[in-house]
């Protein structure tokens, strides 16, 4: 995300405020320096009067000797002092490539360490951040509009690029290979367990039944019965009365099979219907039936119209979702990540694997990519203008830098004031 302008100019400021202060303390630095000098020859000229002029002249030159060594000190990390070739100095240019170099190997062997890294990953709880990110309703619904921007041209790269039909040749190649024989065993054994049948054949007698009563039905089967009678019987209307006891002796039988539900008829039923699984089984001659109809089915040219309107159907119905004509899809989408982010939310145990997960598959990516990550770091350092990044460093802690001044003259003060003292103790013995 891009930084805000107000963000710069505060940046600025700061960084202006921090310039102007390391210049107020260097100029302050430089001016104690210069009042240890002179210091040191008003006490030089005046130690023949008084010994009290001795203890300060020696104060002062050992503050500016102090003052003097810990400038040399500060200002040798980052150019040459008073720009004189002197060795050992500009230590941070002098040494760019090898302190980017160890900068790099130091990153990748304590930070990017197997060890810290999976400490580190084991700490952050993936699968909450994503639960709870997808729970939000306005993510989600951001995630599946974009989501949804997305799906039309993947179909267009999927058309183009011969993956559409790279997949269709897969799956139709996975269909002919199907054996089809153990799945319809077992969905008719299920279908025989449960009772199933029992139901479909109460609705196929109630059909038959209620067919029985149509009078078109009727008629027609009187008058087939007449057309098989002999004359005479004709004459008698014998087709009526045989008819009328069809119907009725049909009515009372599949009124009995429906009524009593352990009626000869159903045994006999469940005994076909298992004896047919059991064949299905055994007999190879039903698996290369539906195994022959099956390819029957996949190879005519109806099938590749079929999933060709498929694909057509739903390319049309991603567009128009992608142009805001409807948001049928962008809806469900977003419903589906929802209740994915709530599912998640409760299940512990899937958490519980999905930050397994992640710390292996992370884990794994970051101990192959540390090499090339310290190799980065490494390069980056060597490009880096000097200039700007001793710039950059003085600004933020150049103020402290020079306090190593303060302390030097302090601190040298005090010992050349504490030698003088042992010297004019040593001379009074």
């Amino acid at each position: 995300m891009p930084e805000r302008p107000e963000s710069l100019l505060s940046d600025i400021r700061i960084d202006a405020s921090r310039a102007a202060e390391l210049r107020r303390i260097k100029s302050i630095a430089a001016a104690v320096l210069a009042t240890c000098l002179v210091t040191l020859v008003f006490a030089k000229s005046m130690e023949s009067r008084h010994p009290v002029f001795g203890f300060l002249a020696a104060f002062a030159e050992a503050a500016a000797i102090g003052g003097l060594a810990d400038w040399y000190a500060v200002v040798a990390l980052f150019r040459r002092p008073l720009g004189l070739p002197i060795p050992h100095t500009a230590i941070i240019p002098a040494n760019q490539q090898r302190i980017a170099e160890k900068l790099g190997e130091f990153i990748e062997r304590h930070f990017l360490d197997a060890t810290p890294v999976e400490v580190k990953l084991r700490s952050i709880d993936f699968a909450s951040f994503i639960a709870d990110w997808l729970a939000d309703e306005k993510r989600s619904t951001e995630l599946a509009r974009f989501v949804v921007k997305l799906l039309p041209g993947a179909l267009d790269a999927a058309e183009s690029s011969g993956l559409r039909s790279f997949l269709a040749k897969q799956i139709l190649a996975r269909a002919q290979s199907l054996d089809l024989t153990p799945m319809v065993s077992g969905t008719l054994r299920a279908f025989v367990r449960q009772g199933r049948h029992r139901a479909l054949l109460d609705e196929i007698l109630q059909t038959v039944h209620n067919a029985i009563h149509e009078p078109q039905v009727l008629e027609a089967i009187r008058i087939k019965i007449r057309d098989e009678l002999p004359t005479i019987l004709r004459f008698y209307r014998a087709d009526a009365f045989v008819m009328k006891k069809i119907a009725a002796s049909a009515t009372a039988f599949f009124e009995d099979v429906r009524t009593d539900q352990n009626h000869p008829l159903r045994g006999e039923l469940d005994r076909l219907i298992l004896s047919f699984v059991d064949s299905l089984d055994s007999d190879p001659r039903y698996a290369n039936r539906i195994h022959d109809l099956k390819m029957e089915i996949l190879n005519r040219p109806e099938i590749a119209t079929v999933v060709q309107n498929v694909w057509s159907g739903v390319r049309e119905f991603v567009v128009r979702n992608a142009r805001g004509e409807t948001t049928v899809l962008q809806q469900q989408m977003a419903g589906a990540f929802m209740e994915i982010g709530h599912q998640l939310a409760a299940d512990a145990d899937m958490r519980t694997e999905i930050n397994q997960g992640m710390v292996v598959v992370l884990r794994s990516f970051i101990l192959e990519q540390k090499s090339g990550v310290s190799t980065f770091i490494a390069d980056q350092v060597k490009a880096w203008d000097m200039r700007q990044l001793i710039s950059l460093i003085e600004v933020n802690i150049g103020k402290d830098l020079q306090y190593i001044r303060f302390n030097g003259t302090i601190i040298g003060g005090l010992a050349g004031l504490t030698l003088h003292g042992i010297e004019v103790a040593l001379r009074s013995l």
